[in-house]
């Protein structure tokens, strides 16, 4: 009953991910304007036909020929993906055929995808992307199914423990991050064994990173119940060998900020596109591990917290995420905001809210207040 990404959002991502110079939306200029201008600062070149009331009778398929002739004068892309909105599909606009009158150095990709492609899901639009780019050699077909069998999991794990549920969800912020923040400390001072799960999604992961980038040797050392096996334990779906180019970088730039601060992984799950079953690699790792503490970062909902028993604390970046998170059986949740926008553009781990209030607790334990 509430907004959920569209297909189209999802298509422009996953050019993104192919590393996709320019992407031309085949629509009215204010079309994916938040996501397009987002895009931007992770350095695509996003531009539109503008297609107007005329355009919606007559067609603007001589537009869209215009804006790609455009695009290569002015970029010179070795990729360019063509995004189709419900204003061009609807009225049939033949994208590929515009895509054959231009003389391009580069690869053109047509994806035809809108608002209600297929059954409405925004992977849809993902899934798009990917056909077509295995059509023109941009991956294998190997790699189309892979990454087409992770999207139809992932709808499925946001359709029966999600935001896709059906029903209506109230934003929530979840619980303050200072007592959260807290009582991880206290279970480290106390000894406690406390590990550390990063199940995110692409470049997102670099917020949900930070929780992993702290250092606890102050809290250890100064108490009597803990030892160097207090140090948390951390698994990760960090695997650099997996993905969709951009992705596999994003995992490689973690592990590197992390390597530079010391921190160590216990267990990599898998990639970053892999978030639908390495929730379950983590679990088979955790089973016997007699875990005290669990935290998990990024989409805690794919992880079967019910199967576990521990207490545990969700990190999510979406308001309406906190009360299925509950409802699943996390003790705490804590809610990050804006989680795409901090992390387009950037090679590093980002500071979130939570990390950044995790750091600022070990450093009151320094002073003793």
């Amino acid at each position: 009953m509430h907004p959920r990404p569209s297909p189209i959002a999802a298509s422009l991502y996953t050019l993104r991910d192919l590393n996709a110079d320019v992407i031309i939306m085949h629509g009215p200029h204010g079309c994916c304007f938040r996501t397009g201008r987002l895009l931007e600062g992770d350095g695509v070149r996003v531009l539109t036909t503008s297609m107007a009331e005329n355009d919606f009778i007559f067609g603007a398929s001589e537009k869209l020929e215009e804006t790609l002739k455009k695009a290569g004068e002015m970029f010179h892309p070795k990729l360019v993906g063509i995004v189709g909105t419900c204003a061009s599909m609807i009225i049939g606009e033949d994208l590929k055929e515009a895509a054959q009158n231009v003389d391009t150095s580069g690869i053109v990709l047509p994806i035809e995808s809108h608002g209600g492609f297929g059954e409405g899901d925004n992977t849809e639009g993902a899934i798009a992307v990917l056909e077509v780019a295995s059509e023109y050699n941009v991956i294998s077909e190997e790699e189309r199914d892979r990454q087409i069998e992770m999207l139809k999991l992932a709808t499925e794990i946001e359709k029966t423990r999600g935001m896709a549920q059906g029903e209506y969800i109230k934003p929530n912020f979840g619980d303050s991050k200072e007592k959260v923040a807290k009582l991880i400390i206290e279970k480290i001072k106390a000894g406690k064994k406390v590990a550390f799960v990063l199940n995110a999604k692409k470049e997102t992961a670099y917020l949900f990173a930070d929780v992993l980038n702290v250092d606890y040797s102050s809290i250890i050392n100064n108490s009597s119940s803990a030892n160097k096996s207090s140090k948390p334990m951390i698994i990760a779906n960090l695997n650099e060998n997996i993905g969709l180019p951009r992705i596999k970088n994003h995992a490689q730039n973690i592990k590197k900020c992390l390597s530079s601060e010391n921190i160590a992984i216990d267990h990599i799950t898998g990639g970053l596109d892999e978030y639908p079953i390495t929730a379950k690699e983590a679990e088979e790792f955790l089973k016997d591990k007699d875990i005290d503490l669990l935290v998990v970062a990024g989409v805690p909902h794919a992880f079967k917290i019910e199967n576990i028993d521990v207490e545990s604390i969700a990190m999510t970046d979406g308001p309406r995420l906190v009360e299925p998170l509950r409802n699943l059986g996390y003790n705490h949740v804590v809610a990050e905001l804006d989680a795409h926008s901090k992390t387009l553009g950037t090679d590093k781990i980002v500071d979130s809210d939570f990390g950044m209030m995790l750091k600022t607790a070990i450093e009151w334990e320094k002073d003793g207040s």
